[in-house]
């Protein structure tokens, strides 16, 4: 039993909820609107279908209340609040000057690339690859040079240190893009990994932009390990970016936070961030992160990781029983599970494109997952109520795995 309502099917249409009235109004990046008869089942967009901490929108109404919203000053119990929760959480002590506010995590990295490298330079990232460093780094004119994790025996996705050293050496790169946990292969990432990873970094002197949006979304006995953690050369040449926007569904408040340990490190990235004027917080983020990072929010978020252990163990084992041919590793943390379907496609005759689309046509509205630079895979959001998780899987199987 679970104290806080994670079985509740909310109505999100006309509650500004891409991934319900995005469906067929966004060409060629989201799904089709699915047949007469059948609902739509989000699971592309990467936000959940679960209320938030009930603690966060009392304190939004609270502050709304008071009919001011003028200039105001971040307050030392914003500080407080984040240094509690990475402490709580993830066993580190940060010091309040390493924290810095970032409207988002796809921003800070890019004022960290603009400090320290030209367009046309290259980055290094491992593939697949999420989607918003993609088009970052085009958008940016950085050339994406890709480093592929590989599956073991086990079928766990592990990095590839020789590939990373020869491609940081070939292309002459200084700056690399780390995804901890990764999304979309759901991988939480052991110490000694990210070790290893931080050393062939320092051969090359790379800084390192390690997106940890996903870090309290951990499932079973798995562990966030913060990349700044594990070295000396980590601390002093990684960004870090955190944010309570994955954990607490509150993407649309905007949002987010850097944690940067070296003065003159942060001094570059944080200039950078500054020019613009436009990287400021909203006064309802404020509000919304404190009570996210409250000790009701820890109870919250408690909760929320056991729902989606046993949504993901649920869609690992019928995959596993039911579809013949698809390949998946069980995700460790994150709510999404990336899905190999190359076998299954092959020994149908089908292409990834009508695989998709006949789960679109029956409201499965999965991703598509080369747009993660794998060419035949989908990425699936398994964070709603497990009845809705049932039932999605119930269609795969009769109407798209194993339609007669």
């Amino acid at each position: 039993m679970t104290k806080y309502d994670f079985t509740s099917i909310m109505d999100r249409r006309g509650k500004d909820a891409i991934a319900i009235d995005g469906v067929g109004a966004m060409p060629g990046f989201n799904p089709d609107p699915p047949k007469e008869g059948f609902d739509i089942i989000p699971m592309w967009i990467a936000d959940m279908n679960f209320p938030t901490v009930p603690t966060v929108p009392q304190a939004m109404i609270d502050r709304a209340k008071h009919p001011a919203y003028g200039y105001y000053a971040m307050p030392d119990s914003y500080f407080k609040a984040i240094i509690d929760w990475q402490r709580d959480r993830h066993g580190v002590e940060v010091p309040k000057e390493a924290i810095g506010y970032e409207n988002g995590v796809i921003g800070a990295a890019v004022a960290t690339l603009r400090s320290f490298v030209s367009p046309g330079d290259s980055v290094l990232v491992h593939s697949p690859t999420y989607l918003g460093f993609t088009n970052m780094l085009n958008d940016n004119g950085y050339n994406i040079v890709h480093s592929p994790l590989k599956k073991d025996a086990q079928g766990t996705w592990r990095m590839d240190y020789d590939d990373m050293r020869q491609k940081l050496r070939d292309n002459n790169i200084h700056v690399a893009v780390f995804c901890s946990p990764h999304n979309p292969c759901g991988r939480v990432w052991e110490r000694e990994e990210i070790e290893e990873a931080m050393k062939v970094f320092e051969e090359a002197e790379c800084t390192v932009i390690s997106d940890e949006i996903w870090s309290d979304i951990l499932l079973g006995d798995s562990e966030h390990v913060p990349t700044q953690l594990v070295s000396e050369y980590a601390r002093n040449h990684t960004v870090a970016t955190y944010a309570p926007s994955k954990t607490f569904n509150l993407a649309g408040l905007i949002g987010s936070y850097h944690i940067i340990y070296n003065k003159a490190l942060r001094d570059r990235v944080t200039s950078m961030g500054h020019k613009t004027h436009y990287n400021e917080m909203n006064v309802m983020s404020m509000h919304a992160l404190l009570a996210a990072y409250s000790p009701e929010g820890r109870e919250w978020a408690d909760e929320l990781c056991q729902v989606l252990a046993g949504n993901a163990d649920f869609a690992y084992n019928y995959i596993q029983e039911h579809f013949e041919g698809v390949e998946v590793s069980k995700p460790e943390g994150t709510y999404m599970m990336f899905l190999d379907c190359k076998g299954w496609c092959e020994s149908h005759n089908k292409s990834l494109d009508k695989l998709i689309k006949a789960g679109w046509d029956v409201g499965v509205t999965w991703q598509d997952g080369r747009q993660f630079q794998d060419p035949w895979s989908i990425r699936l959001n398994l964070a709603s109520p497990f009845s809705r998780i049932e039932e999605a899987f119930s269609r795969m199987d009769k109407y798209v795995f194993n339609a007669e």
